[in-house]
């Protein structure tokens, strides 16, 4: 059997699995925004399309709708309307566009400098951690404060998806071993059918080929002020779901091919999607926490994900039917991959040494922890810094500028 060349039936499975991994983030980002989800399952096909053809296919990363953006989307449609928030995001892109020239001017050894492990093992922990409280939430049945399921049934549901994601991970063989996330959607499913809680009334309405209806972006220099800042987060968080999925896989991508082409092929989806109304994407971790666990490295795979999302957002009754699942089911799973994400930060820590026991390294990791998973704001007037953002610019920042040790030598 040769390793490199599966059949394509197995690509296009595990293709179908990575879609599962990333679709309850992706429709959850415009659910709770006012966007549109099938225009969010339509852009993360395209975004990650854009992507692949950047970065010739070399990366096994999938594109998917960025939490960072949740909470300054919420806030710009309240003020500035959703036309005004559409062009705001397509115009987040500027950032992208800035740091790939700067890494093409200065090389990858300048992003490394600035980017150092002691920085992004945290920052990338943080993108695992910070995620927890949606993981829980879904998986105790809760959107917002409002409890959807009821606690005690969402709760035994999300164990048993969780435990036969788990199960299947560790003990399965063969095909069953690629499909750790797909079993435990269908077990969970299965449990949800049994329970009562699947409700079919989306399906019935919908048609089976219907047109997304796009977004009218209009520019407003306010709100594109306001949103442009948003993407120092998503763009740290590239880096990092970068140098994660490198150290996954074994290769250096921000060598070949670049890191440049990587951040310029997110920078021009942000760009695309955001014309057409679909919310900005970023790489997706817990898609990274899918390739951990199933050792899966094909870049084609993300291809075929892209392409069922693509397909998904045209077709309405398919669409329906994936709205379906229930939020425990995803909850349970997503409490393993975004916990794969915040190991995948430890072990960046770990892999290169950092001294722990040095004060400057310390100072680092915990100003960095504290603020991103305990969510700390900053508002200067209109400009707003929060979680994941203000975190990624602290521990940049902090690593800049404390005093270097003399005595202790810094892992970079």
């Amino acid at each position: 059997m040769s390793t490199t060349h599966e059949p394509t039936w197995r690509t296009a499975l595990s293709g179908a699995q990575i879609l599962f991994v990333a679709f309850g983030a992706t429709v959850l980002v415009p659910l709770l925004t006012g966007l549109n989800p099938s225009l969010a399952l339509l852009g993360a096909g395209v975004g990650t399309l854009i992507f692949q053809i950047c970065t010739k296919r070399q990366v096994p990363i999938y594109l998917g709708s960025s939490f960072a953006f949740i909470a300054p989307v919420a806030y710009s449609v309240q003020t500035w309307g959703m036309p005004a928030t559409l062009g705001a995001l397509a115009s987040a892109s500027f950032f992208y566009y800035v740091a790939a020239g700067l890494v093409k001017w200065r090389g990858v050894n300048f992003i490394h400098r600035l980017l150092p492990p002691v920085v992004i093992g945290p920052v990338v922990m943080v993108i695992g951690l910070g995620l927890a409280q949606v993981a829980v939430n879904m998986a105790t049945g809760k959107a917002g404060d409002q409890q959807v399921v009821p606690y005690g049934t969402a709760l035994s549901i999300a164990a048993i998806s969780l435990a036969a994601t788990m199960l299947t991970a560790i003990r399965a063989r063969g095909l069953l071993k690629l499909v750790p996330i797909l079993i435990g959607v269908a077990v969970g499913y299965s449990v949800s059918l049994f329970a009562g809680i699947v409700d079919f009334s989306k399906v019935e309405q919908a048609a089976w080929i219907a047109m997304p209806q796009f977004g009218s972006p209009e520019f407003n220099l306010a709100a594109i002020l306001f949103m442009i800042p948003v993407a120092i987060a998503p763009i740290v968080e590239h880096v990092g779901g970068v140098l994660a999925i490198g150290s996954v896989t074994g290769k250096d991508f921000t060598e070949s091919p670049g890191l440049h082409r990587t951040l310029l092929g997110d920078g021009l989806a942000v760009n695309i999607v955001g014309l057409f109304g679909g919310p900005p994407v970023t790489t997706y971790g817990e898609v990274t926490g899918a390739v951990m666990l199933t050792r899966n490295f094909n870049p084609v795979v993300m291809t075929w994900a892209a392409c069922f999302a693509i397909m998904m957002a045209f077709v309405g009754k398919f669409g329906a039917l994936l709205q379906t699942i229930p939020m425990p089911v995803m909850g349970g799973i997503m409490m393993l991959l975004f916990g794969s994400i915040a190991g995948i930060g430890l072990k960046t820590i770990m892999d290169a040494r950092v001294d722990l026991s040095s004060p400057r390294n310390l100072c680092i990791v915990s100003v960095t922890l504290v603020t991103g998973i305990g969510g700390l704001g900053l508002s200067i007037g209109s400009f707003s810094l929060q979680g994941i953002s203000l975190c990624g610019v602290l521990a940049v920042a902090l690593n800049l500028i404390l005093p270097t040790s003399q005595s202790s030598p810094e892992a970079g």
